[in-house]
Parts: C-alpha cells; structure tokens; sequence
C-alpha cells in the first residue's frame, strides 16, 4: 500500500515554521486595529458567479485555476449549484458588505480577513494551490469617503507601517493608475491595436492574452517578450483629467507622510474590477517573483456583481511571500523558547515542573527536561530548544539560587529563583 501525503501544491506547516506564520498574523491584527480594521470571516466557497461576474470570465483565475465543482440537488425542490473555493477574498467581502446591508449604516467599513485562498496553478516557492492571505479592504457608500484618494494612501501608509513592524527591509511600493472603468476601456483597444503585430513574437501566453484581456500582457515575465513590452504605449496617456487628478493627490498625501513609491507605468494588475489606483510591494529578496503583496481600488465592483455603488481598495498579502522575505533576511531564525529547565535527578523532575509553571505565568516560554537525562544530553536538548539553560539540582533546590547559561553569549550566571524570571525577562531583551 502507498504511502500517502499531502496533495501536490499544499503543505503541512510545522514548529518551528508556524511560530513565525503565528508572529506574522499577532502583528497585522495589531497594526490593523490601530488604523480601526475589523476583521471580517467569509466562506472558504462561493457561487461560481460571483468570481466570473467580479473577478472576470477572461482573466487566468477564473478561466483556468479555479477549482468549481457541481454542488448537486438533494431534493426535488432544490436546484444545483456551481461552486467555486475562493481564489480571492474581495470578491467574498464585497459580497458580505452587500449581503448584510453595511452600506445602509453610511460608515466607511474598514474589514481584514486572514485565511486559505485556493488556484489550479504550478506550485513553485512561494506559490501553493491552498495558500494563505492577510487582506483588508475599506468600502463605503461615496456620501462615507470611500472615493477619497486619503483613503488610498491611508491604506499603503497603513501597509508600510505593517512591513516595517515586521523587521522587513528593502521593500519598494510600486504604484500607478489605471483610471476610471471608461480609461480602461479606452487603453484596451489602444494596447490591442498596438500588439497585433507584436504579440505574434510573444510567449502563447501573451498571444493569448493580446485577444482575450490586453493589460495582462504588461504582467509577462517571459524575458524575451520584455524588449516589446517596454514599447507597448503607457496608461498614463489614456487617463482622463479626473483620473489624473485622484492620482495626484495620492501620491501628494504619500509624500506628506513620508512613506516612498515608484511610479511604475507597467503596473496595471489583471483582475477586470480595478480601477484608478494599483500598486505593489516588492522586495530583491524574492527573487524574479519579486511581489510581496499587491492590490488597489476597485470603485465598480459592487455594481458588477448586484450591489449599491460602493467605492473601495483593498489588498492581498500572501503570507509564504512574507515568510520567505523574513527567511531570506535571516531575520527569522528558529523560535527558541526563553528557558530549558533541566532536573538533576528523576526525584526534582516536580520541582522542575513547578520552577516551569512559575516561569510560564510570568509569560516566560519554557521546555521542560527530565531527570532521567544525564547532563550532557540535556545539554544537546536545550541549545536546540532554547536560548538558555535552567540547572536545578539538590544545591539549587535547597539554597534558592539557580544556575543559569546562555547560549549564545557562553555566560553562566547564578540567579536567585525570585529574580529568575526578571532575570530572563531582561536577558530576552523584553
């Protein structure tokens, strides 16, 4: 009988890798409830119609990796039912946002959501067919503000603030616009007139693309197609004076708070609801696939898919990109407990789990040796656990003071068992 594992595109997360995934989500929670965010659960499978009505028929999503399936009918009054795992979660929010009616409180809803995403697409590093995303969308009737370009840059400052607190260095912000739905529109045909004799040369991807979504091209990789895209007429030449107005006071309000951007032309994203503002965050450490996290506004995607007019922006951050950026800066190095506890003796292993509990409700992490074990291996045990040692033999028990070393510094200290956890405490630099 075969062994059997994980499907092909997922994986089993393990400690010590989900400390660091647990870190990641503990500080967008908290940077997000300082910028007022509430966080927002939806179904982990939708209609099918809400992706090809928001997502669009003719992008790769939906017309090639999503997973649907036919949810049949159990009844003879019921009706089957296409659905669809989420591949995205803005189509999923705006559709909460309409079903329960928040646009009738007149407030600016600010929603995040952590959570599963799924695509039928070649896994590679940093892309799985399950993976995970922190997102957030801000969306509104326009009598709340939503079309406001504050709220734009309020958001990208708000994702800077987020990179920073997270230890990520060298990021860039990569923003554009890609105007109003008519803007849009109006490029496409430009683009399309312009690679019908281009895309010929070009990778099947984008001779398929050139037909069926245009701005897709300008997403290519492929490095000889590059030299054509370079060429490819800009966005900026199509928008309106509107358009060029809100992009203006974006960037004007980025500026004031002092959070740098790239004005990167090519930057377009592929999904049919975004309009006006996009961006990304990329970082060299990534490699090629150099996208940290990505999104922009989306003031039509309401309507699209039966709802009010309801301007918003949000974004997506894939969490395995977050992971292997903090990797790559060797700022993510194995979590290791604060003290390993070790007994000197099979009689002091309850005095080791008294020590352990002490320590623990003072908010210390502790792993727990055995008396059984002889002292060298529980050496070997703790410099793979933890960031010190905590000896306690018969001397210790009986006189209180406890035999402390550090690892990484080599120091050996003795330590009154009062002062032990103010003693770590400060040593982990709390």
């Amino acid at each position: 009988m075969s062994t059997l594992k994980a499907v092909r595109g997922t994986r089993d997360l393990l400690p010590p890798e989900t400390a660091l995934w647990n870190r990641i989500e503990e500080t967008a929670r908290r940077v997000f409830a300082r910028y007022n965010f509430g966080e927002i659960r939806t179904p982990v499978f939708e209609d099918t119609a809400l992706f090809a009505r928001g997502v669009g028929e003719e992008t790769d999503i939906v017309s090639k990796e999503m997973y649907t399936w036919e949810d049949r009918a159990r009844a003879a009054s019921e009706k089957s039912q296409s659905l669809t795992l989420r591949p995205e979660n803005t189509a999923g929010v705006v559709r909460a946002y309409i079903e329960h009616k928040l646009g009738e409180t007149g407030q600016l809803q600010k929603l995040y959501y952590i959570g599963p995403q799924f695509r039928r697409e070649r896994p590679q590093k940093g892309r799985y067919r399950q993976f995970s995303q922190i997102g957030a969308e801000v969306i509104g009737p326009p009598s709340s503000g939503s079309e406001s370009p504050l709220r734009d840059a309020e958001v990208l400052e708000m994702l800077a603030t987020l990179l920073d607190e997270l230890g990520i260095t060298g990021w860039t912000l990569n923003i554009n616009s890609v105007g109003s739905s008519a803007d849009r529109a109006r490029y496409n045909e430009v683009l399309r007139a312009a690679l019908k004799d281009v895309a010929p040369k070009m990778c099947v991807d984008c001779q398929r693309r050139a037909v069926t979504n245009p701005l897709r091209v300008l997403d290519c990789k492929v490095p000889e197609d590059q030299p054509y895209i370079e060429a490819l007429p800009k966005i900026s030449d199509s928008l309106d004076e509107e358009s060029k107005k809100h992009f203006a006071a974006v960037t004007a309000a980025l500026d004031a708070a002092g959070v740098p951007y790239v004005r990167n032309h090519r930057l377009v994203r592929g999904l049919d609801y975004y309009t006006r503002t996009t961006f990304e965050f990329t970082h060299g450490g990534l490699g090629a696939q150099n996208a940290l996290l990505g999104g922009g506004r989306y003031d039509g995607l309401s309507e699209a898919i039966g709802g009010p007019k309801a301007p918003g922006i949000g974004f997506a951050i894939g969490e395995d990109r977050l992971v292997l950026t903090l990797l790559a800066q060797e700022t993510a190095a194995a979590a290791k407990v604060d003290a390993f506890l070790a007994p000197l003796g099979e009689e002091l292993n309850p005095a080791a789990l008294a020590l352990a509990r002490e320590l623990r409700r003072a908010g210390l992490s502790a792993e727990l040796g055995d008396g059984s074990f002889r002292l060298k291996k529980s050496f070997e045990a703790a410099d793979k656990t933890a960031r010190r040692i905590v000896i306690l033999g018969e001397d210790e028990l009986a006189s209180g003071i406890l035999t402390v070393k550090d690892f990484a510094t080599g120091t050996q200290t003795k330590v009154p068992r009062a002062e032990l956890a103010e003693f770590l405490r400060k040593s982990s630099g709390e």
